[in-house]
């Protein structure tokens, strides 16, 4: 009888640890489905910052470019004269300078 006891006092012990086991197991999963879910919310987040600053850079190669062919421009023959007649008034001589009365 007493082997009997003590192999029904093993199985309750065995029991009481599979359950124990079993909680351990189900808190560690838990925890892990939660911050996996956090990881993921995050990733979206710099997935969508990543797009915007590379927008964002991408405007700022398209102005890099512009500024870069205005800066060409400026130092031309053809900027100098028109800016010389839109804001000075000049001509060439013998340049014949029609203005738009209808304004």
């Amino acid at each position: 009888m007493a082997t009997r006891a003590r192999y029904k006092r093993r199985r309750v012990q065995n029991r009481a640890g599979i359950v124990w086991a079993s909680i351990v197991v189900l808190i560690l999963v838990t925890v892990v489905s939660i911050k996996s879910i956090s990881l993921l919310q995050k990733a979206n987040e710099l997935q969508a910052r990543e797009e915007t600053l590379e927008e964002q850079i991408e405007y700022e190669n398209a102005r890099s470019e512009e500024i870069a062919d205005f800066e060409r421009y400026t130092q031309t023959r053809k900027y100098i004269e028109d800016t010389a007649k839109e804001k000075l008034g000049l001509v060439y001589p013998g340049e014949i300078i029609f203005k738009n009365t209808d304004n």
